[in-house]
């Protein structure tokens, strides 16, 4: 008797194990009875959904890791890049990600690489490299502006890496260079005219004390004497035969 209903008792079974949903607590189960919206998704547990009439669309609420893949952009100064960048985002709303676009992650994806292309090609390649945080600000905001909508929170935006054609990066290095021996002249200059200033004050002190070059040929003689395997060839001061020369 049992063998003659089995068949029918296991597609019973099969019908009712359908109804049942576990969801996991970082995901909502968004739910429709015949086509229409439920006022509010389920959270996490065990959910019984009444297939057919009931169908229902799991969301996760994790935050999600986009890699933006590389882009060829022609920044505003007509230099040719190709970057790439991550988008971190989570669902918010999970009614709204289902209702309002088709597919979040893809419509999320896609604008991000439009946003990207648009906002690199409004800058100049040296704000590119030097001002990237202001850039990834501009990114995180628009983007989030655009995905609002669909119930999606945009939280960070970063420009990951940045590819120059070789040429530029020739052109860069030769520019560093460049900047380099500029300072290092500079700085040399600079130098120079110091000791210039320190020399004019010794001049003008000695000027002003004419023993004080008497003490430093002196104190000449004793550092040039230390050294033994030197010979040392004393200047002597024409003054010093001016009085011979008088008395003739």
């Amino acid at each position: 008797m049992i063998l003659r209903y089995l068949p029918l008792l296991v597609v019973m079974i099969f019908f009712f194990s359908r109804w049942f949903r576990i969801v996991m607590e970082y995901e909502s189960l968004v739910l429709f009875w015949l086509g229409k919206l439920q006022s509010k998704p389920k959270g996490g547990g065990l959910r019984i959904v009444i297939w057919p009439f009931e169908r229902a669309v799991r969301v996760d609420l994790r935050t999600v890791t986009l890699d933006v893949p590389p882009q060829d952009i022609i920044t505003k100064d007509n230099v040719s890049v190709k970057l790439n960048a991550v988008v971190y985002y989570r669902v918010m709303d999970p009614i709204k990600a289902i209702v309002e676009v088709e597919n979040y992650e893809f419509a999320t994806s896609q604008i991000s690489q439009t946003t990207l292309r648009s906002v690199v090609g409004q800058v100049e390649l040296d704000d590119l490299l030097s001002n990237r945080e202001k850039i990834n600000t501009s990114l995180q905001e628009i983007i989030d502006k655009q995905t609002d909508p669909w119930g999606i929170k945009v939280s960070v935006v970063e420009i990951k890496h940045v590819d120059l054609p070789d040429e530029m990066r020739r052109a860069m290095a030769r520019q560093a260079e460049a900047e380099r021996e500029r300072r290092a002249k500079v700085i040399a200059a600079a130098g120079e005219q110091q000791a210039a200033g320190k020399l004019k004050e010794a001049a003008e002190t000695i000027a002003a004390h004419p023993m004080a070059l008497q003490m430093r040929y002196l104190q000449t003689l004793v550092e040039i004497s230390s050294d033994k395997s030197a010979t040392i060839i004393v200047p002597v001061p024409i003054d010093l035969f001016k009085v011979f020369m008088e008395k003739k």
